[in-house]
């Protein structure tokens, strides 16, 4: 499926859209250049999961926890230094309890659920781009019951 947003907030109301659908265990990958809506996709996601707090992405912190309708856990893989780092976090196991988003997904593929809904989010002139792929069956269900996201018309990029 792709998704096509003009403005931060449509690229935000779709993630809250993602929000609302996920349930425990789901997994999602982010993946895309540095500024390219990744962190506004993620904040989104928390709200639609009742996070309080704003969803930040600190490069120097590899997983965040916050608390929601489901608990939220945010992994920052960008300053990786090897992808056996993310064994030690035990990524899969903490999925289970909760909503897995990873941003640079592809530090560490071989360390990543197989099984999750990649999001890979391209600029296209001042939008967006989404492409989101399902990988099992959850996620093929968690598309259909996304649908096609309405189109909102905001102030603001990404």
């Amino acid at each position: 499926m792709q998704v096509e947003t003009e403005t931060h907030e449509e690229t935000h109301a779709l993630g809250v859209r993602l929000g609302n659908l996920l349930r425990p265990g789901d997994v999602l990958l982010l993946h895309g250049e540095l500024g390219s809506g990744k962190t506004v996709l993620a904040q989104g996601i928390g709200q639609g999961l009742e996070v309080a707090e704003p969803v930040t992405s600190s490069s120097y912190v590899l997983m965040t926890e916050y608390a929601g309708r489901l608990d939220l856990f945010h992994a920052d893989l960008f300053r990786l230094d090897d992808p056996a780092q993310v064994a030690d976090l035990a990524l899969e196991e903490v999925a289970a309890a909760g909503v897995l988003i990873v941003e640079w997904p592809e530090r560490a593929w071989e360390e990543l659920p197989s099984r999750h809904l990649l999001v890979s989010i391209d600029e296209i002139g001042q939008g967006r781009r989404l492409t989101l792929t399902p990988r099992g069956e959850r996620y093929d269900e968690l598309l259909a019951a996304l649908g096609t996201p309405p189109v909102e018309s905001g102030a603001g990029r990404d």
